[in-house]
């Protein structure tokens, strides 16, 4: 993506700068070898690739998986599949919110759609905020609290500490949200159902579990995660020679250490993908003013202080993070070099910080500026 100047959508002169965001595997998201699985008589597909004529209607369908996916496909299909059962190796937490926001609603009739927009904005960061800040200072609470919420909006004989209580800490891992408690609603329908068990193999009519019980099924969803690509792909190279994404430290969470003019966007993990891209593409567009004022070329960011540690990008232990973040970019343990999780931290890094910045080195043509090898651990 190309992103021009505020105030008009021209290129800069000299220096092409991009910015790629950082994305998942378009091709191929991620499927386990499952034993057997050319045994089956059915149809075996993945969300990643849903072909346009499959019709569920009146079928026995399983659902691989616990995830956001899952929980958005299975009350989905349960309207009109004959069943659907989500199977899970282990559960996750899950916590039901309205689909339509009343206040947002009431606000529109009183202010007027601008201003209600940004007061139901700030309402919701600060919302997923106090939730997020609350399950890592309280994690045993705020388990309670959303257990709690998922025993509510079900039959008072389902098994919830199976098959909605997970191992981890709230947070450690993504927190799938469920509007208007479709799901529940469609297990306590009885048109979904959930086992949490282990697979041992497919069969030639659906999967036998470890526990010696067998799911029917005559379409198996694998609804079993992503794989991670940095940049989608997109091969790296600085004066002829490659350069890997997990080779460089992230500036700011937007530039790579060594990359000369290249800006990239990389969503929270703990809210709303698009805060952090807006403000990456703010603090980007004042970085071409700053250079088209300058009359600068390149702009390249370089780690110099020894004190710098390696980090991974992201914390969290999801299996489709542990998976994929060794090929990304690392993040540093200090300065501009942190990878900010915080919007309230980010905005004062990106929309009020200068853009200037001892890290940043700026030149008007010429070699790109690099970093002694020793300089970071």
């Amino acid at each position: 993506m190309e992103q021009g100047r505020q105030g008009d959508r021209r290129q800069p002169s000299h220096a092409s700068h991009a910015c790629p965001r950082l994305e998942h595997d378009h091709d191929a998201g991620f499927t386990p070898e499952f034993s057997g699985i050319e045994d089956f008589a059915g149809t075996v597909i993945h969300p990643q690739h849903w072909p346009a004529e499959l019709d569920h209607t009146g079928k026995r369908v399983v659902v691989i998986g616990s995830g956001a996916t899952a929980i958005t496909l299975i009350p989905s299909m349960a309207r009109t599949a004959g069943h659907v059962t989500m199977l899970q190796r282990s559960p996750s937490y899950v916590f039901s919110m309205p689909a339509h926001d009343s206040l947002a609603h009431a606000l529109r009739k009183l202010v007027g759609h601008e201003r209600a927009h940004r007061m139901v904005r700030r309402k919701n960061i600060l919302f997923t905020r106090a939730t997020y800040k609350a399950s890592r200072r309280m994690p045993k609470l705020m388990r309670r609290l959303l257990i709690a919420n998922v025993r509510r909006q079900l039959p008072r004989h389902f098994d919830v500490d199976t098959h909605f209580t997970p191992r981890y800490a709230p947070w450690d891992q993504r927190l799938c949200v469920v509007p208007d408690g479709d799901l529940f609603k469609a297990i306590s329908a009885g048109r979904a159902s959930v086992v949490t068990d282990r697979i041992d193999r497919f069969t030639k009519t659906g999967i036998l579990l470890k526990s010696g019980q067998e799911l029917t099924a005559d379409i198996v969803v694998t609804a079993t995660g992503l794989t991670m690509s940095p940049f989608g792909g997109i091969r790296l190279s600085v004066d002829g020679r490659e350069t890997k994404p997990s080779d460089t430290m992230a500036y700011k969470a937007m530039m790579l250490s060594g990359v000369p003019n290249l800006v990239f966007a990389l969503g929270y993990t703990n809210l709303s993908w698009t805060l952090k891209v807006d403000l990456v593409c703010e603090h980007f567009c004042r970085l071409l003013d700053h250079m088209d004022a300058h009359g600068y070329d390149i702009v390249a960011a370089v780690l110099d202080d020894p004190t710098v540690e390696r980090v991974p990008y992201m914390n969290l232990r999801s299996n489709y993070v542990l998976r994929g973040i060794g090929e990304f970019p690392r993040a540093g343990t200090s300065g501009p070099w942190t990878v900010e999780m915080a919007y309230e931290r980010v905005v004062e890094r990106l929309r009020e910080g200068p853009v200037e910045d001892s890290a940043l080195r700026f030149t008007a043509g010429g070699p790109v500026p690099s970093a002694r090898p020793e300089a970071a651990r």
